[in-house]
């Protein structure tokens, strides 16, 4: 296994469909112990790596809905949709 392909940083979306990838492989049989085992850290490292795109992208949006209430921008919103 190719340990610098490993490392790349990827897109959320490509970390994701590899994981999916390994899953299929892992899923599929026919490995052997070590070639399971390989399969298995990489598909942590990317699971790993969806994880931590996804904490960022929700406090992300926890922090821009906080700069909403802080700023009186949801009142405004509200205000539009009760007319």
């Amino acid at each position: 296994m190719n340990q610098s392909a490993d490392n790349e940083e990827l897109s959320f979306e490509d970390a994701f469909a590899k994981l999916e990838e390994v899953l299929r492989s892992l899923e599929s049989g026919g490995k052997t112990l070590e070639e399971s085992m390989a399969l298995y850290e990489q598909g942590m490292r990317l699971a790993r790596q969806c994880h931590e795109y996804l904490d960022s992208a929700q406090l992300r949006i926890t922090e821009i809905a906080s700069n909403m209430n802080t700023n009186g921008a949801t009142e405004d919103l509200n205000k539009d949709y009760q007319s």
